[in-house]
């Protein structure tokens, strides 16, 4: 009788540890793509900030900029053109109407483009937090590798630029085998193990995740 349960207590043990270890490698997979997302979404509105950036100094320089630093200096120092709205518009009217009545005008001024893209609200990341816009989430601040070409197409000439943040600089802590499976399969679909913003060598301004 005593060895009888003995027996039992191991088996119950033993499929306690079999359950243990079945509910672990179904989580684990599960754990880590729901911190892989969430550090992807902090990565790419950090991207998405800089293709907003780099189309206001292109609409003032005419070409991108191949430097993060030199695109936050202009961020905060340059000067965009805006159009702005001087007065109120009476609730009995619409704006067309009070413009032509003169209650309202619109006058094109230079701003700052932090001051710009803010109004806009083309800046995901806070005024008082751009200043670290080049550090890449997670990365113990690697800084996003930013180059700008000018390429031929058809004859014209045509400003590029990309953003990347390779998938090792934010998976830091994170299990090291799943990263490395994940960036095998990545490249196995030829696509960039990381988030990408751009390309140098073809005139696009979209993201890898779009």
């Amino acid at each position: 009788m005593k060895s009888r349960n003995i027996i039992s207590i191991v088996l119950i043990v033993g499929v306690l540890a079999l359950i243990i270890v079945l509910y672990n490698s179904i989580m684990r997979p599960l754990r880590f793509e729901a911190e892989y997302n969430k550090r992807s979404t902090e990565v790419i509105n950090k991207l998405k900030d800089i293709r907003a950036i780099q189309e206001a100094y292109k609409s003032t320089h005419g070409q991108f900029c191949g430097n993060i630093d030199s695109l936050l200096l202009f961020l905060e120092n340059g000067k965009v053109n805006m159009v702005k709205k001087f007065g109120v518009v009476p609730d009995s009217l619409t704006e067309a109407q009070a413009l032509k009545a003169g209650i309202v005008k619109r006058d094109t001024v230079q701003v700052n483009p932090l001051q710009k893209l803010t109004e806009e609200k083309k800046l995901i990341t806070s005024a008082k937090e751009i200043k670290n816009l080049k550090y890449i989430p997670y990365s113990d601040n690697k800084i996003f590798v930013m180059k700008a070409d000018i390429i031929e197409r058809g004859g014209v000439k045509v400003p590029t630029f990309e953003a990347t943040a390779d998938i090792f600089t934010y998976t830091k802590d994170m299990k090291e085998q799943d990263v490395v499976n994940l960036k095998a399969e990545l490249e196995a679909k030829n696509r960039f193990a990381g988030w990408k913003l751009g390309d140098v060598t073809q005139p696009i301004t979209d993201g890898n995740w779009e």
